[in-house]
């Protein structure tokens, strides 16, 4: 006990840092791009990026506990002003990239829990064709979701809690009726294992040829995203001296295995050719159309009829969409104000406009309106650009992951300022070394540009234009702002 808090195990805080990285969709999604190529990504992703970054953030949070601005805090104290801000601001609007794929994508588990399969390519409204009408419905979503998270409401939690239990009864469901499935089979998979030498071929034709592959480690990064969240529980651990780093480990080995775990149990129930390569399946479905085929063969596996089998495979399609229907729910109404309000409360006087920071009732009101009005113009002009659904959430997928990832490189880079810095005290130290330090630094910094790059250019290569634009567009454009307020900030003050 500590000030009459009780802190938190070693067991408590692997719990707390799984919750937090761990992803189910990462596993069906990587084996639709990768097949079982996708396993050493996630391992070496373990080794190069997630357990030296969280390293990272371990010290960061112990040295900044104190501080309210977060991430900005860190990054003022450590370099300066304008690269704080930049760098908040692209970790904020990252999440703004989130909710414009969020509040689409939440379509595709919604027509599974519904219908037990994805239906919306064939949705219409007002003669519309499916992706113009998700970005309409999306818009619908994100105009919803803001005007009730403005009133303040906690009855989200609820529903975030249900889908929090939910996701975790699918793991569950994987790895029992994958081996299930095994042993009905009489231990053959439906998705031969390669030659060690083949390994890194995919069966996703889109997946052949160097950059294509090399562009996949943006997925596992991203697969570990979160972990910036991992700062603030050095403090609230036992011993954390001892603890915090073995914790670490310990969760970033377990997690790693679960996804390497997760991913090779998708080819024993799932043959890529005969599941997956329909043109009707694309990133934003393919995590449903494995699991419904889960069903279907565990039905095939123990003798059932053609008709049950089909209905299992929608039960169990179902029972996805519905949990990551309530746990998307919980995170979009969370999401939709936490960053923004870290990035007012961190930012110093005057660096953001005034009336962009006003608060009512606690919350920042028109902050929301902005950032809504901000998602729905991008939903708009990526949905009504004539592609196939298919596109649609290619665009998005890889929007997110390049936002999403971005800011790694800001808080990685000022890291080793960080460690030379001998007036910020660090109470908590992993890197004992600077060298040790810079070493880390670089890798973790290279590691997210050279994955960054790869998934940026590959789509070009391939005659995709529009889905490099769009990745570059996006980060480009918000970088911009963050420099033009941060030059106005500049001026008022001179």
């Amino acid at each position: 006990m500590a000030n009459g808090k009780k802190k938190m195990s070693l067991a408590g805080l692997i719990l707390m840092i799984f919750t937090s990285v761990y992803g189910f969709n990462n596993m069906p999604r990587s084996f639709y791009l990768m097949g079982y190529g996708a396993i050493p990504f996630f391992l070496v992703s373990a080794v190069i990026f997630f357990v030296p970054f969280a390293f990272m953030i371990a010290e960061y949070g112990s040295a900044f506990k104190d501080e309210r601005g977060g991430i900005f805090s860190w990054m003022e104290k450590c370099v300066n002003t304008k690269y704080a801000f930049v760098a908040t601001f692209m970790w904020y609007t990252s999440y703004v990239v989130w909710l414009v794929n969020i509040s689409s994508g939440i379509m595709v588990p919604t027509s599974n829990a519904v219908f037990g399969t994805d239906t919306t390519a064939s949705w219409s409204l007002f003669g519309l064709n499916g992706t113009q009408t998700l970005g309409i419905l999306g818009v619908v979503f994100i105009v919803t979701v803001t005007f009730f998270s403005s009133k303040g409401t906690g009855a989200i939690q609820k529903v975030a809690s249900v889908g929090g239990i939910a996701c975790m009864a699918l793991n569950g469901l994987l790895f029992i009726g994958a081996l299930l499935v095994f042993f009905g089979n009489g231990g053959k998979l439906q998705q031969p294992l390669p030659e060690l030498s083949d390994i890194f071929i995919s069966p996703n034709p889109a997946y052949h040829g160097i950059i294509p592959i090399l562009s996949f480690l943006v997925y596992a990064l991203f697969a570990y995203g979160g972990t910036e969240a991992v700062g603030g529980l050095v403090d609230e651990t036992e011993n954390p001296e001892k603890n915090f780093g073995k914790g670490l480990t310990i969760a970033a080995v377990v997690i790693a295995i679960g996804y390497a775990l997760g991913i090779f149990c998708m080819g024993i129930f799932t043959n890529w050719d005969a599941v997956l390569s329909s043109d009707t399946v694309h990133k934003g479905n393919a995590s449903y159309v494995i699991m419904n085929n889960l069903g279907y063969q565990l039905g095939a596996a123990f003798g059932a009829s053609e008709s049950v089998c089909v209905q299992m495979g929608n039960g169990v399609a179902r029972f996805m969409g519905l949990s990551i229907v309530c746990s998307l729910s919980g995170a979009v109404f969370t999401l939709i104000y936490a960053p923004l309000k870290q990035l007012i409360e961190g930012s110093p006087k005057g660096l953001l406009p005034e009336k962009f920071c006003e608060m009512e009732d606690g919350m920042p009101k028109r902050a929301l309106k902005i950032q809504m009005v901000v998602v729905v113009v991008m939903v708009l002009f990526i949905a009504m650009g004539g592609d196939s659904a298919s596109k649609f959430f290619d665009i998005l997928t890889c929007m997110t992951n390049v936002a999403m990832t971005l800011p790694y490189l800001f808080i990685s880079g000022a890291f080793i300022n960080f460690k030379r810095k001998k007036e910020i005290k660090k109470p908590f130290v992993i890197y004992k070394k600077e060298n040790i330090a810079f070493i880390f630094t670089v890798l973790v910094t290279f590691t997210v540009v050279f994955a960054n790059v790869f998934t940026i250019i590959q789509p070009a290569i391939d005659g995709d234009v529009k889905t490099t634009v769009w990745s570059i567009v996006g980060p480009l454009l918000f970088t911009t702002v963050a420099l033009v307020l941060h030059a106005r900030y500049e001026k008022k003050k001179a």
